[in-house]
């Protein structure tokens, strides 16, 4: 299948990659067609996906059956009134309806807005509103019900409600019955051009609303990097990325790139994560490649490993924050295998990573995509040099990279500002510094970089050295007005369970930054809270804590 969509799909070394990696973009791409479909015929009893709960559920999906599923499906939406173009929101965890209809609306040219479990009747409003959605498809969850049937006075573009179960509220759809009994299903015609949105992600900002991030239906290739080359996978793999289908980490390791290689996605739908749990889900389905955030591994080497079965287990990434360097050798040591960095946004696929070739360095992201023209800009508009600090931009003036994002939808100002005045460069607003071995080392967003002194801090280096204190659960790195420093650094801290705040603790954090990075970044203020600020989907809000602490002033 690769070859369908590479140019060229192996690569003898890192330089052989960086220079002749090229993804082929057919003329109306569609990814329900050219690869679910192209599977199903090809090698239709291939295994698609490997379905199981907390509850001891087991589904075994090939494309044969992924194909059958998603044609119900499809067919039961045009049977709705749902068509091309339409935005369609999809409220379903881990469950394997989220599978079935993603692919089914790209089968009918809709639009997918994938949206969290954890959203009230204000978000649901404010989401329905700014998207004009349509139609809404959740778990009959009775308190994801209560907030979607609360949200629908005040949204009036909604004309559909449907349920996959358990529960079949008032007014809505069975969407069990409805693919049961579809018609048979005959694809469109003209369903989709390369330019037509195809997704819509809304990203909890860290500050203001939240913005939608519109993709468009070549955005999947633009994951055959993640897949192919991050992941590192081949059709004999099964993968196993945690996420919820609400975030963009879903599609990122649990479909595009996963199913375009040909491998099979592994899905554990748990209301609560336990590590033991996890452990015995990867020993007992053999899963082969792995990826997590960070703060999972945590937990994951917390476990004594040797009680399982990890011999299956491959290969390993992470992204969504620095990985800390004793995790890395804490999980090297007891596995033998090394975690290899991803980083990306919602507006772009992988753009920065630790490639198979590489050898990894523990907190660094590795090094640009080369499906992106990357750049690292100076505030005064230079290239930076290495050791000097830059924000991440994607130049588009030489090619349109498969994977950034189309436009914010409904929103032509914001775009145009993110894409700078000739419109040819996206800037991430993402700070990172490079080092002299080309490895790409993340600083902060461009909003939360403090100024103090002179320098340059970038608060989540800081906060990686707090983290790897025992006391410090969480933490935040905020900077506070000085009248002469300009700014000084401030942590606010979660502490863990048995830790009290005391000035002595407060003294033993601080010399322990001071040892662990740049004496010059240790936080001068520290306040202990029970929990910080977040938006949704878990970001720390650190504008919030500015703007508390402006206040007291």
């Amino acid at each position: 299948m690769l070859e369908k969509f590479l140019s060229k799909t192996k690569f003898k070394d890192l330089e052989d990659f960086k220079q002749n990696y090229k993804v082929i973009v057919p003329e109306n791409f569609n990814f329900a067609y050219d690869v679910v479909d192209a599977w199903a015929e090809q090698q239709p009893q291939k295994l698609a996906m490997i379905w199981t709960n907390d509850k001891g559920a087991e589904i075994k999906y090939t494309f044969a059956d992924i194909k059958e599923k998603t044609d119900r499906t499809a067919a039961y939406f045009l049977s709705l009134g749902i068509k091309k173009g339409d935005r369609v929101m999809l409220i379903l965890k881990r469950r394997y309806e989220f599978w079935y209809s993603i692919v089914a609306l790209h089968k009918i040219g809709a639009i997918v807005i994938p949206a969290t479990h954890l959203l009230t009747k204000k978000d649901i409003v404010y989401r329905n509103n700014a998207a004009g959605t349509k139609a809404i498809i959740s778990c009959g969850d009775n308190e994801i019900i209560k907030h979607i049937n609360d949200a629908l006075p005040e949204s009036p573009t909604i004309e559909r409600l449907i349920s996959i179960g358990p529960e079949i509220p008032e007014g809505w759809c069975d969407f069990q019955k409805g693919i049961e009994t579809a018609p048979e299903f005959h694809r469109p015609k003209n369903v989709n051009t390369n330019d037509d949105i195809s997704l819509i992600y809304f990203t909890s900002g860290t500050s203001g609303e939240p913005k939608m991030v519109a993709h468009s239906f070549t955005y999947p290739l633009g994951h055959i990097t993640t897949a192919a080359f991050w992941h590192n996978l081949t059709e004999n793999d099964i993968h196993l990325t945690v996420a919820d289908t609400g975030w963009g980490k879903a599609v990122w390791g649990k479909l595009y790139g996963q199913w375009i290689v040909g491998a099979t996605v592994f899905v554990y739908d748990h209301e609560k994560f336990t590590p033991s749990d996890m452990l015995k889900m990867i020993e007992k389905y053999k899963v082969t490649t792995f990826c997590a955030p960070p703060t999972i591994y945590r937990f994951l080497i917390r476990e004594d490993l040797s009680k399982y079965d990890l011999s299956n287990l491959r290969y390993i990434t992470t992204a969504g924050e620095a990985l800390n360097s004793a995790v890395f050798d804490t999980m090297k040591k007891i596995t033998g295998l090394s975690i290899y960095e991803g980083f990306g946004q919602t507006e772009t696929t992988l753009t920065i990573a630790t490639f198979p070739w590489m050898k990894p360095k523990p907190g660094s992201m590795g090094i640009p995509n080369p499906a992106y023209d990357m750049d690292l800009l100076t505030p005064d508009g230079r290239s930076a040099e290495d050791g000097e600090q830059g924000e991440i931009v994607l130049h588009t003036n030489h090619w349109k990279p498969v994977g950034l994002f189309k436009e914010y939808y409904r929103d032509s100002q914001r775009t145009k500002e993110v894409f700078g005045q000739d419109g040819t460069t996206y800037h991430t607003g993402d700070i990172a510094w490079r080092d002299e071995d080309g490895y790409y080392w993340f600083v902060g967003r461009t909003d939360d970089v403090i100024k103090s002194s002179g320098y340059r801090i970038g608060p989540f280096e800081v906060e990686s050295a707090l983290m790897t204190h025992p006391a410090v659960v969480e933490c935040a790195v905020t900077g506070v007005p000085d009248p002469i420093r300009g700014k000084v650094v401030k942590a606010t801290i979660v502490l863990g369970k048995g830790y009290q705040p005391s000035d002595q603790l407060i003294k033993e954090i601080q010399d322990h930054v001071k040892r662990t990075t740049a004496p010059y970044k240790y936080p001068r203020i520290i306040e202990f809270v029970s929990e910080l600020p977040k938006t949704i989907s878990g970001k720390i809000r650190r504008v919030e804590i500015r703007e508390k602490d402006n206040k007291k002033d």
